[in-house]
């Protein structure tokens, strides 16, 4: 067989996980042997769909021999993953629960797989970070990803699990990049409602959108209202050693979460199958630990 070609595709090239994602990419398909191309969306499903398509209706001997990617939008691309199937091309969908996973596999002969982080566990990790940090309770400034996308919504659910119930959410919106949480924060501070608001912590579903967050209050130009805002302690997730880890040790975030990058994972799943016609998971998980550990998290 010619060498393996792999096509990673991912929301964006300006969240820190997602950057990290490609270089674990990158990490693997060196090991391997095996040529890995990496394509971004820009956090448009659309232009997700078109990309993955183009490359999987190109001529046999450029089409990629699996497709890895993590969806922008709220569905994993089903019409693509079928093309892709009936291509005989290797499917792996990472970071979200794709419900034609079951019934490809049982259709096709290609590796068809996912590989997630496991949000739920995620979203408990950070409910019990609230209640080390805050255990007489209050209120938190909490952002989310995207509404439409289920890990999002999984983490979410998580937290709810484990948050006592004496914390009450202030929910904002934003697209896991730093900017678009600052355009967020920073549109809440004009409301009259959030002048009147005793934020107690700040919680962001990945460490870049609790980044932005910061970035927002910093701009305020009275200096005790910033002064009060930069002082509460801030949370975020991924915990990568050189972005959300660092940000720990240097005081911009109380806490993290650390979840392991897995597009390498999936690259070794599929190219194991491809190669040595390995029976493939249907599903795979990482485990994500809080940093630092809940016991050492000192309360506010």
């Amino acid at each position: 067989m010619n060498k393996l070609r792999i096509l990673v595709s991912l929301t964006n090239n300006e969240n820190d996980y997602q950057i990290e994602q490609a270089q674990s990419a990158e990490q693997t398909a060196r090991k391997l042997g095996v040529d890995a191309q990496i394509i971004y969306a820009d956090n448009d499903a659309i232009t997700q769909s078109t990309q993955i398509l183009k490359a999987i209706q190109a001529p046999e001997e450029e089409r990629p021999h699996a497709v890895i990617f993590e969806p922008v939008g709220g569905t994993a691309l089903p019409q693509v993953a079928r093309a892709a199937a009936t291509a005989g091309i290797g499917w792996g969908v990472l970071n979200r629960d794709a419900s034609y996973i079951q019934e490809l596999r049982k259709l096709s002969t290609a590796p068809i797989t996912a590989v997630s982080s496991d949000h739920l566990e995620i979203g408990r990790i950070q409910g019990r970070q609230f209640a080390a940090l805050l255990p007489h309770g209050g209120a938190i400034l909490y952002i989310q990803g995207p509404a439409e996308n289920s890990a999002a919504k999984e983490r979410t659910l998580g937290m709810q699990e484990t948050k006592p119930k004496n914390l009450h959410l202030t929910v904002l919106r934003a697209q896991w990049t730093e900017e678009s949480s600052q355009r967020s924060v920073r549109s809440w501070l004009k409301l009259s409602t959030s002048q009147k608001a005793a934020i107690d912590l700040i919680g962001a579903q990945d460490d870049s959108m609790a980044i932005g967050a910061r970035n927002a209050f910093e701009e305020l130009p009275n200096e005790s209202e910033r002064e009060r805002w930069l002082k509460l302690p801030f949370t975020g997730c991924d915990g990568l050693p050189k972005t959300g880890q660092a940000w720990v040790r240097s005081g911009l975030l109380a806490a993290t979460i650390y979840v392991p990058p897995n597009t390498g994972q999936a690259i070794e799943l599929l190219v194991d199958a491809i190669r040595n016609k390995k029976p493939l998971p249907e599903r795979a998980l990482t485990a994500a630990v809080s940093i630092p550990a809940l016991s050492e998290l000192k309360p506010r």
